[in-house]
Protein backbone atom coordinates (compact mmCIF):
# COMPACT_ATOMS: atom_id res chain seq x y z
CA UNK A 1 0.00 0.00 0.00
CA UNK A 2 1.28 4.23 -0.56
CA UNK A 3 2.31 5.71 2.26
CA UNK A 4 0.05 8.62 3.15
CA UNK A 5 2.19 11.60 1.29
CA UNK A 6 1.83 9.66 -1.60
CA UNK A 7 -1.74 8.78 -1.47
CA UNK A 8 -2.18 12.91 -0.32
CA UNK A 9 -0.18 14.02 -3.57
CA UNK A 10 -2.13 11.85 -5.32
CA UNK A 11 -5.62 13.26 -4.34
CA UNK A 12 -4.54 16.38 -4.45
CA UNK A 13 -3.58 16.07 -8.40
CA UNK A 14 -7.33 14.32 -8.84
CA UNK A 15 -8.75 17.20 -6.97
CA UNK A 16 -7.30 19.36 -9.23
CA UNK A 17 -8.05 17.44 -12.36
CA UNK A 18 -11.92 17.20 -11.57
CA UNK A 19 -12.00 21.36 -11.05
CA UNK A 20 -10.46 21.17 -14.73
CA UNK A 21 -12.86 19.12 -16.66
CA UNK A 22 -15.83 20.34 -14.40
CA UNK A 23 -14.89 24.00 -16.13
CA UNK A 24 -14.58 22.53 -18.94
CA UNK A 25 -17.85 20.82 -18.87
CA UNK A 26 -19.86 23.94 -18.12
CA UNK A 27 -17.75 26.01 -20.98
CA UNK A 28 -18.97 23.09 -23.65
CA UNK A 29 -22.71 23.11 -22.87
CA UNK A 30 -22.66 27.07 -22.68
CA UNK A 31 -21.63 27.03 -26.26
CA UNK A 32 -23.34 24.24 -26.93
CA UNK A 33 -26.63 25.88 -26.08
CA UNK A 34 -25.15 28.75 -28.66
CA UNK A 35 -24.66 26.30 -31.29
CA UNK A 36 -27.14 24.05 -31.00
CA UNK A 37 -29.85 27.15 -31.72
CA UNK A 38 -27.71 28.37 -34.79
CA UNK A 39 -28.17 24.59 -36.24
CA UNK A 40 -31.85 24.28 -34.94
CA UNK A 41 -32.38 27.58 -37.21
CA UNK A 42 -30.69 26.87 -40.45
CA UNK A 43 -32.07 22.95 -40.74
CA UNK A 44 -35.50 24.42 -41.83
CA UNK A 45 -34.43 26.62 -44.08
CA UNK A 46 -31.49 24.51 -45.78
CA UNK A 47 -34.13 21.84 -46.70
CA UNK A 48 -36.78 24.43 -48.25
CA UNK A 49 -34.51 25.61 -49.90
CA UNK A 50 -33.36 22.30 -51.52
CA UNK A 51 -36.66 21.43 -52.20
CA UNK A 52 -37.52 25.10 -53.61
CA UNK A 53 -34.57 24.19 -55.88
CA UNK A 54 -36.03 21.49 -57.13
CA UNK A 55 -39.51 22.88 -58.08
CA UNK A 56 -37.36 25.34 -59.95
CA UNK A 57 -35.36 23.00 -61.98
CA UNK A 58 -38.69 21.01 -62.67
CA UNK A 59 -40.66 24.12 -63.84
CA UNK A 60 -37.93 25.66 -66.21
CA UNK A 61 -37.90 22.49 -68.14
CA UNK A 62 -34.40 21.96 -68.28
CA UNK A 63 -32.07 19.76 -66.82
CA UNK A 64 -29.83 20.12 -63.45
CA UNK A 65 -27.29 18.91 -65.71
CA UNK A 66 -26.95 21.60 -67.78
CA UNK A 67 -25.55 23.70 -64.79
CA UNK A 68 -21.64 23.67 -64.48
CA UNK A 69 -22.02 22.60 -61.17
CA UNK A 70 -24.18 19.18 -62.06
CA UNK A 71 -21.29 18.26 -64.66
CA UNK A 72 -21.20 14.68 -64.53
CA UNK A 73 -19.18 12.19 -66.29
CA UNK A 74 -15.96 9.88 -65.35
CA UNK A 75 -14.57 10.22 -61.77
CA UNK A 76 -10.91 10.64 -62.24
CA UNK A 77 -10.06 13.09 -59.24
CA UNK A 78 -11.65 13.71 -55.79
CA UNK A 79 -11.55 16.33 -53.08
CA UNK A 80 -12.68 15.45 -49.47
CA UNK A 81 -13.50 17.82 -47.20
CA UNK A 82 -12.73 16.68 -43.43
CA UNK A 83 -14.82 18.66 -41.08
CA UNK A 84 -13.38 18.05 -37.66
CA UNK A 85 -12.60 20.33 -34.66
CA UNK A 86 -9.19 22.65 -33.63
CA UNK A 87 -9.45 21.22 -29.60
CA UNK A 88 -9.32 18.19 -28.66
CA UNK A 89 -10.46 16.68 -25.26
CA UNK A 90 -13.95 15.64 -27.38
CA UNK A 91 -13.99 11.66 -26.99
CA UNK A 92 -13.37 9.91 -30.42
CA UNK A 93 -14.84 13.25 -32.23
CA UNK A 94 -11.63 13.58 -34.55
CA UNK A 95 -10.56 9.94 -34.82
CA UNK A 96 -14.15 9.00 -35.85
CA UNK A 97 -14.33 11.41 -38.77
CA UNK A 98 -10.73 10.12 -40.25
CA UNK A 99 -11.41 6.70 -39.92
CA UNK A 100 -14.55 6.93 -42.37
CA UNK A 101 -12.70 9.18 -44.58
CA UNK A 102 -10.07 5.76 -44.91
CA UNK A 103 -12.95 3.49 -45.02
CA UNK A 104 -14.39 6.05 -48.14
CA UNK A 105 -10.93 6.34 -49.59
CA UNK A 106 -10.88 2.21 -49.56
CA UNK A 107 -14.01 1.60 -50.02
CA UNK A 108 -14.65 3.59 -53.72
CA UNK A 109 -11.49 5.01 -54.56
CA UNK A 110 -8.57 3.49 -53.27
CA UNK A 111 -7.19 2.96 -57.45
CA UNK A 112 -7.29 6.77 -57.67
CA UNK A 113 -5.70 7.47 -54.19
CA UNK A 114 -2.77 5.36 -55.15
CA UNK A 115 -2.44 7.30 -58.40
CA UNK A 116 -2.07 10.24 -56.32
CA UNK A 117 -5.72 11.39 -57.21
CA UNK A 118 -7.52 11.99 -54.27
CA UNK A 119 -7.08 15.18 -52.20
CA UNK A 120 -8.26 15.80 -48.64
CA UNK A 121 -8.89 19.30 -47.45
CA UNK A 122 -9.36 19.94 -43.60
CA UNK A 123 -11.32 22.00 -41.73
CA UNK A 124 -9.95 22.34 -38.40
CA UNK A 125 -6.67 21.02 -36.93
CA UNK A 126 -6.94 17.54 -35.10
CA UNK A 127 -7.76 15.59 -38.27
CA UNK A 128 -4.19 16.90 -39.64
CA UNK A 129 -2.07 14.39 -37.30
CA UNK A 130 -4.08 11.48 -37.46
CA UNK A 131 -4.17 11.70 -41.14
CA UNK A 132 -0.34 12.26 -41.51
CA UNK A 133 0.15 9.02 -39.28
CA UNK A 134 -1.51 7.36 -41.74
CA UNK A 135 0.84 8.92 -44.50
CA UNK A 136 -2.44 10.47 -45.83
CA UNK A 137 -1.78 13.86 -47.53
CA UNK A 138 -3.46 17.00 -46.65
CA UNK A 139 -3.72 19.57 -49.17
CA UNK A 140 -5.15 22.39 -47.62
CA UNK A 141 -5.75 23.33 -43.67
CA UNK A 142 -8.24 25.93 -42.77
CA UNK A 143 -8.32 25.89 -39.08
CA UNK A 144 -9.19 29.45 -39.53
CA UNK A 145 -12.74 29.14 -40.01
CA UNK A 146 -13.59 28.91 -36.50
CA UNK A 147 -11.87 32.06 -35.13
CA UNK A 148 -15.23 33.59 -37.04
CA UNK A 149 -17.66 31.44 -37.82
CA UNK A 150 -20.18 32.68 -40.02
CA UNK A 151 -21.62 32.50 -43.74
CA UNK A 152 -19.13 35.19 -44.89
CA UNK A 153 -15.93 33.21 -43.70
CA UNK A 154 -17.38 29.95 -44.32
CA UNK A 155 -18.41 31.34 -47.89
CA UNK A 156 -14.64 31.82 -49.01
CA UNK A 157 -13.88 28.09 -48.38
CA UNK A 158 -16.76 27.37 -50.50
CA UNK A 159 -16.60 29.54 -53.52
CA UNK A 160 -12.79 27.89 -53.33
CA UNK A 161 -13.81 24.28 -53.66
CA UNK A 162 -16.84 24.90 -55.98
CA UNK A 163 -14.30 27.51 -58.64
CA UNK A 164 -12.05 24.18 -58.66
CA UNK A 165 -15.02 21.79 -59.28
CA UNK A 166 -16.22 24.39 -61.78
CA UNK A 167 -12.90 24.35 -63.34
CA UNK A 168 -12.83 20.60 -64.33
CA UNK A 169 -10.13 20.19 -61.35
CA UNK A 170 -12.16 17.52 -59.24
CA UNK A 171 -14.89 15.15 -60.96
CA UNK A 172 -16.45 14.99 -57.70
CA UNK A 173 -16.30 16.91 -53.90
CA UNK A 174 -17.20 14.87 -50.71
CA UNK A 175 -18.03 16.30 -47.05
CA UNK A 176 -17.41 14.40 -43.96
CA UNK A 177 -18.79 15.48 -40.80
CA UNK A 178 -20.01 14.83 -37.69
CA UNK A 179 -24.01 15.41 -37.56
CA UNK A 180 -25.89 16.28 -33.83
CA UNK A 181 -28.64 14.75 -32.75
CA UNK A 182 -28.71 15.43 -29.51
CA UNK A 183 -25.98 16.10 -26.71
CA UNK A 184 -24.21 12.45 -26.21
CA UNK A 185 -24.78 11.41 -30.00
CA UNK A 186 -23.37 12.54 -32.55
CA UNK A 187 -23.89 10.77 -36.58
CA UNK A 188 -20.90 10.06 -39.02
CA UNK A 189 -22.26 12.07 -42.14
CA UNK A 190 -20.98 11.67 -45.82
CA UNK A 191 -22.36 13.99 -48.35
CA UNK A 192 -21.63 14.12 -52.20
CA UNK A 193 -21.22 17.88 -52.60
CA UNK A 194 -20.37 18.04 -56.12
CA UNK A 195 -21.83 17.39 -58.20
CA UNK A 196 -25.16 18.68 -57.72
CA UNK A 197 -27.98 15.51 -57.74
CA UNK A 198 -31.92 16.67 -57.16
CA UNK A 199 -34.25 14.01 -56.73
CA UNK A 200 -36.39 13.81 -60.11
CA UNK A 201 -39.54 12.39 -57.70
CA UNK A 202 -39.32 15.14 -55.58
CA UNK A 203 -38.93 17.76 -57.44
CA UNK A 204 -42.60 16.52 -59.96
CA UNK A 205 -44.95 17.78 -57.51
CA UNK A 206 -46.72 20.95 -58.98
CA UNK A 207 -46.25 24.05 -57.75
CA UNK A 208 -47.82 27.44 -57.90
CA UNK A 209 -44.38 29.48 -58.63
CA UNK A 210 -44.52 33.20 -60.50
CA UNK A 211 -40.46 33.31 -62.05
CA UNK A 212 -38.51 36.30 -62.24
CA UNK A 213 -36.88 37.46 -64.61
CA UNK A 214 -36.94 33.65 -65.83
CA UNK A 215 -36.63 30.16 -64.05
CA UNK A 216 -33.40 28.87 -65.84
CA UNK A 217 -31.51 32.43 -64.36
CA UNK A 218 -33.47 31.89 -61.10
CA UNK A 219 -31.92 28.22 -61.56
CA UNK A 220 -28.29 29.20 -62.14
CA UNK A 221 -28.23 31.65 -58.83
CA UNK A 222 -30.12 29.39 -56.88
CA UNK A 223 -27.82 26.50 -56.98
CA UNK A 224 -24.36 28.02 -56.18
CA UNK A 225 -26.24 29.64 -53.12
CA UNK A 226 -27.75 26.20 -52.42
CA UNK A 227 -24.46 24.31 -52.28
CA UNK A 228 -22.76 27.57 -50.03
CA UNK A 229 -25.76 26.91 -47.46
CA UNK A 230 -24.99 23.12 -47.45
CA UNK A 231 -21.20 23.82 -47.18
CA UNK A 232 -22.21 26.18 -44.11
CA UNK A 233 -25.12 23.85 -42.34
CA UNK A 234 -22.23 20.98 -42.57
CA UNK A 235 -20.24 23.16 -40.40
CA UNK A 236 -22.78 24.04 -37.94
CA UNK A 237 -23.33 20.56 -37.48
CA UNK A 238 -20.40 19.71 -36.75
CA UNK A 239 -19.08 22.41 -34.62
CA UNK A 240 -22.14 21.30 -32.31
CA UNK A 241 -21.79 17.99 -32.04
CA UNK A 242 -18.46 19.22 -31.11
CA UNK A 243 -19.58 20.68 -28.37
CA UNK A 244 -22.01 17.92 -27.49
CA UNK A 245 -19.06 15.26 -27.48
CA UNK A 246 -16.63 17.39 -25.51
CA UNK A 247 -19.24 17.68 -23.25
CA UNK A 248 -20.11 13.84 -22.73
CA UNK A 249 -16.48 13.41 -22.77
CA UNK A 250 -15.69 15.97 -19.64
CA UNK A 251 -19.08 14.98 -17.70
CA UNK A 252 -17.24 11.19 -17.64
CA UNK A 253 -14.07 12.26 -16.70
CA UNK A 254 -15.53 14.36 -13.88
CA UNK A 255 -17.55 11.85 -12.65
CA UNK A 256 -14.76 9.33 -13.49
CA UNK A 257 -12.45 11.61 -10.64
CA UNK A 258 -15.31 11.61 -8.21
CA UNK A 259 -15.01 7.82 -8.14
CA UNK A 260 -11.24 7.66 -7.68
CA UNK A 261 -11.13 10.25 -5.28
CA UNK A 262 -13.49 8.32 -3.54
CA UNK A 263 -11.05 5.02 -3.26
CA UNK A 264 -8.08 7.31 -2.65
CA UNK A 265 -10.12 8.75 0.44
CA UNK A 266 -10.96 5.53 1.52
CA UNK A 267 -7.11 4.10 0.54
CA UNK A 268 -6.24 6.93 2.39
CA UNK A 269 -8.06 6.60 5.73
CA UNK A 270 -7.40 3.03 5.86
CA UNK A 271 -3.57 3.96 5.57
CA UNK A 272 -3.71 6.16 7.89
CA UNK A 273 -5.45 3.60 10.24
CA UNK A 274 -2.93 1.68 9.93
CA UNK A 275 -0.14 4.06 10.82
CA UNK A 276 -1.93 4.87 13.70
CA UNK A 277 -2.38 1.29 15.01
CA UNK A 278 1.26 0.67 14.34
CA UNK A 279 2.12 3.72 16.51
CA UNK A 280 -0.05 2.64 19.50
CA UNK A 281 1.80 -0.74 19.67
CA UNK A 282 5.06 0.73 19.32
CA UNK A 283 4.16 2.57 22.45
CA UNK A 284 2.46 -0.44 24.19
CA UNK A 285 5.35 -2.26 23.19
CA UNK A 286 7.59 -0.08 24.73
CA UNK A 287 5.75 0.71 27.87
CA UNK A 288 5.89 -3.53 28.18
CA UNK A 289 9.55 -3.00 27.62
CA UNK A 290 10.15 -0.73 30.39
CA UNK A 291 7.95 -2.42 32.77
CA UNK A 292 10.34 -5.61 32.96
Amino acid sequence: MANLKEIRSRIASVNSTRQITSAMKMVSAAKLRKAQNAIIEIRPYAGKLHEILGHVVHASGASVQDNPFSRTGKTEKVLIVLIASNRGLCGAFNTNVVKRAIELIEEKFSHLFSDGKVDIITVGKKANDPLKARKVYVAASHHEIYEKLDFKTVSVLSNEVMDQFKSGKYDEVYLIYNEFKNVGVQLLATELFLPVKIDETESARESDYIFEPNKVEISDKLIPYALKIQFYKAILESNAAEHGARMTAMHKATDNATELLKELKLNYNKARQASITNEILEIVGGAEALKK
